[in-house]
């Protein structure tokens, strides 16, 4: 069966030309693609490892960074933060004509929607959050300078920088007037809050890791490192609590496990947070502000890629109904038109 992305050939003499030994014919398996990057599985019968690359049509400008997948993990091994090994990549896209990394499989548990909560006991469930917040915590505490990443990002000006771009890839891929994302962007960017530095992940949730099979509560590695920069750790927190919305479903084409109700709410997550790194979630409604004007621009964007050509059988045109829900949300943040309590480590959980 052909797949769209994969050149099964094309990877095998690239391996074996890296010097990975293969054991047996090179096979692959899609594992994941059509809202992001493509992910797939090879094996030679004996090995197993995942190859990424983006999708096949529709890329926005910086949401598909192999270069920058590839650069983070690789200064992350052996860190507290668990990552798949790093085994090779192809950065210039000779090969498959994009860029792609190939990292170990890394075995465990990936849970994507509620029916994979169904065999988790609500202990189980607040055991694994807390640990997924506490593996944040430990990114934002690496020193990005001792694990030769002081040049990875641009950390002063980071928030500004974030919204002009969101704003930029918005005009990319809106695919109808929508007023609400330029008075959203504007609002924004009429404040920028005081920032601290670290490397930041950009798209931090339960199915972008992946679990201990029997321990859900262990963090065996965290993935889809392509939006990783240096910048402001509260847009990964705020990013975080957001995906925790209901409309988010509509954006990623299923029933989220990261909405499931049965998960602490997102103001615990933010108090968690607060409370394990001993930060202030200062100035918190702007950085949720951003955090849906992010989430909006991505659900556009994934309409947009569909009507390009590279949705993968979910009715990913649909993601765009999520866009106005999340614009609307941001602006009303920055109006003060929900209760808006500054989390700080010295709150009671």
């Amino acid at each position: 069966m052909t797949l769209p992305g994969m050149d099964i050939d094309a990877v095998t003499r690239f391996l074996t030309e890296r010097g990975v030994p293969l054991r047996g014919p090179l096979t692959a398996e899609l594992i994941s693609g059509g809202r992001s990057n493509l992910t797939f599985a090879l094996t030679d019968g004996a090995a197993r490892w995942v190859l990424r690359r983006p999708p096949t049509a529709g890329l926005t400008p910086s949401a598909h960074d192999m270069a920058r997948e590839y650069t983070v993990t690789s200064a992350l091994w052996g860190t507290a933060v668990p990552v798949a090994a790093t085994v090779a990549a192809d950065l210039e896209g000779t090969v498959l004509g994009a860029p792609f990394t190939v990292v170990e499989f890394v075995p465990g548990l990936v849970i994507r929607d509620r029916d994979d909560l169904v065999a988790l006991t609500g202990e189980q469930i607040d055991a694994c959050v807390h640990a997924l917040v506490d593996r944040l915590v430990a990114l934002h505490a690496v020193d990005y300078r001792a694990i030769g990443l002081e040049t990875f990002g641009r950390p002063d000006g980071y928030v500004s920088r974030q919204v002009r771009l969101w704003a930029r890839q918005w005009e990319q891929v809106q695919t109808r007037e929508l007023p609400d994302a330029a008075r959203l962007a504007a609002a924004l960017a009429d404040f920028a809050p005081p920032a601290s530095a670290s490397i930041v992940h950009g798209d931090y949730r339960i199915d972008n890791t992946i679990l201990d099979a029997e321990r859900p509560d262990v963090v065996r590695a965290v993935v889809d490192w392509e939006m990783s920069t240096l910048g402001d750790p509260l847009t990964d927190v705020a990013l975080m609590c957001v995906y925790r919305e209901p409309v988010f479903d509509r954006v990623l084409g299923v029933q989220a496990a990261w909405t499931s109700d049965r998960l602490p709410s997102a103001d615990d997550l933010a108090q968690r947070y607060a409370l394990a790194s001993g930060r202030d979630l200062g100035s918190w409604p702007w950085y949720l502000a951003l955090a849906n004007f992010k989430i909006g621009v991505i659900a556009e964007g994934i309409a947009y890629r569909a009507r390009q050509g590279a949705d993968a059988g979910r009715d990913a045109v649909a993601a765009a109904d999520a866009t106005p829900e999340f614009m609307a949300a941001g602006l009303r943040l920055l109006r003060g038109d929900r209760a808006q309590a500054t989390v700080t480590p010295n709150a009671k959980p």
